[in-house]
């Protein structure tokens, strides 16, 4: 099994001013994507607001984004659920519907110890036709992935690898020092790319290339090439609207730059709103500075 490396987008789910799923959007986002550059694509995760669609529009979402993507890059449905049970009837669900990786968060809210996350995801795993990429989000799911665990699930042959969203280098580091070589580990922080691919990460689950997947893009594959260099003047060229897009809940901000782009509408579904007007300033100036190629030295 090759090692899944480089950017891939962790697509918004658009939708219309009714609050319906707006396929024709997604597609149109899907095709502008990939002829930016984008390596692989993630639909219905965290930041396409799985959790407030229900099963029928998850699998149309997925299906639309197969669909579009027609095999040219590949594919990474988000499958999760704090029912076990449920978690491996979804990854069935997105598996029939050909995409290539399942990624599979940690159960949230009943905070499982390591050995009940080990359990886990060995039957999300035995289940699915597809290798699963593990999602450490402790900040969304209140449980963390222990190295130890990570390590250990890395063993079973169905499972490719992890999207680590701790925001613990050190604790990353550790799964890069023990892994298998098969084994990828991407940043799922956009900001700390950089120094997850210098310590020999694979690349990065991105937030910010839904608006700018192209530099993203270029600043990943930069970083893997080693060209630190090139990579960290691209780094703090885009640390702006990195951190623009967080000033409120992802994904309200990165939404209100597509909208602010003419690429979707500005509608999430609740409990999420819209971003604040003073987010929305922040995020436009954010994107003209990237636009502008403004680039500080930073030695």
């Amino acid at each position: 099994m090759t090692r899944l490396q480089g950017c891939g987008t962790a697509l918004v789910t658009p939708f219309t001013d009714a609050g319906a799923v707006d396929l024709a959007a997604l597609q149109a986002l899907v095709h502008w994507q990939i002829a930016e550059g984008i390596d692989f694509l993630v639909p219905c995760g965290s930041t396409g607001e799985a959790q407030t669609l229900d099963d029928g529009e998850r699998e149309r979402v997925v299906a639309s984004v197969v669909e579009a993507t027609a095999g040219r890059v590949p594919v990474m449905a988000g499958a999760t659920s704090n029912d076990t049970a449920r978690a491996v009837a979804e990854t069935r669900r997105m598996c029939r519907l050909g995409v290539d990786y399942i990624l599979s968060a940690t159960p949230y809210y009943n905070k499982p110890g390591q050995e009940g996350l080990y359990r886990h995801f060995c039957a999300v795993a035995d289940a699915s036709e597809k290798p699963v990429c593990l999602y450490n989000v402790p900040g969304r799911t209140a449980v963390n992935l222990k190295p130890a665990t990570a390590l250990r699930l890395a063993e079973h042959p169905n499972v490719t690898g992890i999207k680590e969203s701790s925001g613990d280098l050190k604790q990353v580091m550790e799964i890069l020092r023990e892994r298998p070589a098969r084994f990828a580990v991407l940043s799922g922080d956009d900001w700390l790319t950089l120094p997850l691919v210098t310590a020999g990460g694979d690349g990065l689950v991105s937030v910010t290339s839904n608006q700018v997947p192209g530099p993203m893009t270029a600043y990943v594959h930069l970083a893997l090439s080693g060209d630190v260099g090139s990579a960290r003047e691209w780094h703090y060229r885009l640390l702006p609207l990195m951190d623009a897009n967080f000033l409120e809940t992802n994904p309200a901000p990165v939404k209100a730059g597509l909208a602010l782009m003419g690429r979707i509408r500005n509608v999430l579904r609740l409990p999420l709103v819209p971003v604040t007007e003073t987010t929305c300033a922040a995020v436009h100036a954010a994107l003209r500075a990237v636009s502008a190629g403004r680039v500080r030295s930073h030695g």
